[in-house]
């Protein structure tokens, strides 16, 4: 698989959390075209990895809006 990042995602339609919590089920990612944003997927629910992602992005999170 080739890297992707900084390359455009393709559309799709699906359930999702957003920044604010919000649950989403119909969640298309064409909403937000011409912002920016990042993607993220994790492998599995209710796994030892999830959660540890999870927070590790949480934790990270200014530096990504120092990035913009």
């Amino acid at each position: 698989m080739s890297v992707l990042v900084t390359q455009q995602a393709p559309d799709f339609t699906a359930a999702a959390v957003l920044a604010n919590g919000s649950i989403v089920d119909g969640f298309q990612l064409s909403s937000l075209k011409g912002k920016k944003i990042m993607l993220f997927f994790y492998p599995l629910d209710f796994t030892f990895v999830c959660p540890s992602e999870i927070l590790a992005h949480h934790h990270r999170i200014a530096k990504f809006a120092e990035k913009g």
